[in-house]
């Protein structure tokens, strides 16, 4: 499909997925093609990891929802998160999975990173906090040639150096996800300035 419907996808950075442990992959949301073109990325076929999404409810609709639960998405009400879906993210983690959260929580057409939702850092804290599970979360960056991603735009995708979750870990469970939200802000807005 992707050879169709795009002039090229360019990956860049594959050699900082981790392979094993618990993961976090933290890519900007430009589109709907981000969904798709994320286990293209970081997939299976490249880490011999199934991906699991944590993605808005509004998104689980329609053909769409059908998509995105087949490749391993779950809905999540991010104006009123549900206890059971943020403990499914942490029993995913716990179990050494790999999760896709999107930090800014919704799609933005601008190239620079918007703020950072805190749930992401939140849910990686607890997961090592509580039973130091190696976490380490990945900041990526996506780029459309154009804003609204029409047939035959260029996709480049930029996979950062992995954040590990447990440098964060002391203080107050609060403060440590504000540091690490932080962190993970300048780790994205730094590949987002070389797309």
């Amino acid at each position: 499909m992707f050879p169709f419907y795009f002039r090229r996808v360019e990956v860049i950075g594959r050699e900082n997925l981790p392979l094993s442990g618990s993961v976090i992959l933290a890519p900007t949301h430009r589109s709907r093609w981000d969904s798709v073109l994320i286990p293209y990325a970081a997939g299976h076929h490249i880490t011999g990891r199934h991906l699991r999404y944590m993605v808005t409810a509004d998104e689980m609709t329609g053909l769409q929802g059908w998509l995105i639960q087949r490749l391993g998405g779950f809905p999540v009400n991010t104006t009123r998160p549900a206890i059971a879906s943020l403990r499914h993210g942490v029993e995913l983690l716990e179990r050494g999975e790999a999760l896709v959260i999107f930090p800014e929580g919704d799609i933005f057409r601008q190239r620079h990173v918007q703020p950072l939702k805190p749930g992401l850092a939140r849910l990686a804290i607890q997961a090592e906090c509580s039973t130091q599970s190696g976490v380490n979360i990945v900041p990526i960056s996506l780029s459309y040639s154009h804003s609204f991603v029409p047939w035959r735009c260029r996709v480049r995708i930029l996979i950062g150096s992995p954040l590990p979750v447990s440098h964060y870990c002391n203080g107050s469970p609060k403060n440590s996800a504000k540091k690490l939200t932080s962190a993970l802000q300048t780790a994205m807005e730094e590949l987002a300035a070389q797309t």
